[in-house]
């Protein structure tokens, strides 16, 4: 009944290669200081990376990336580069050893502030290092029309979302 939820490319990084986890699960939670959360089940082999590194990206994908994004979610990063799997290219973050996935129309880097384990989930709260978006789809206060971003029905069903409109 909460649906549909903004699909957001979550990167990690471990010991081998970095990982990808696609997020239905996010919160703006704070302005000051600004924090964000995520939720993830400990099942995810991106919790365990997320809880020994202490940080996380959220990339914000639009709807060109939704067969990389479906992909994501298929296999384990584990024993997969997702990176090379799905086709996407890691690139340096601003502030965090993790990288950003350069295809992603914006980016908010989060240095890990707390977890909260709340059932069958973990919520990582990440403290908001930077957060910057591509121009062209981000004009400073909102997206654009062109953004296109990721909105998912449930399970394989995903909408694209209308025009604009001022209350």
């Amino acid at each position: 009944m909460l649906y549909p939820r903004q699909v957001v490319l979550v990167t990690c990084r471990g010991e081998g290669w970095a990982n990808i986890v696609p997020v239905a699960w996010s919160i703006p939670l704070s302005f000051e200081p600004p924090l964000v959360g995520i939720s993830l089940s400990p099942k995810r082999y991106s919790h365990e990376l997320i809880r020994k590194a202490g940080e996380f990206v959220i990339n914000i994908p639009t709807l060109q990336l939704l067969k990389a994004v479906m992909e994501t979610g298929s296999c384990s990063g584990r024993d997969t580069d997702k990176f090379s799997r799905c086709g996407l290219t890691p690139a340096p973050a601003k502030h965090l050893k993790t990288p950003i996935i350069s295809e992603c129309v914006a980016h908010i880097e989060c240095r890990l502030h707390k977890e909260v384990e709340l059932g069958d989930h973990t919520l990582f709260v990440g403290e908001v290092l930077e957060a910057y978006a591509d121009p062209n789809y981000f004009d400073g206060e909102c997206y654009t029309e062109q953004a296109d971003l990721v909105y998912q029905l449930g399970g394989e069903l995903f909408v694209r979302l209308g025009r604009r409109v001022s209350a």
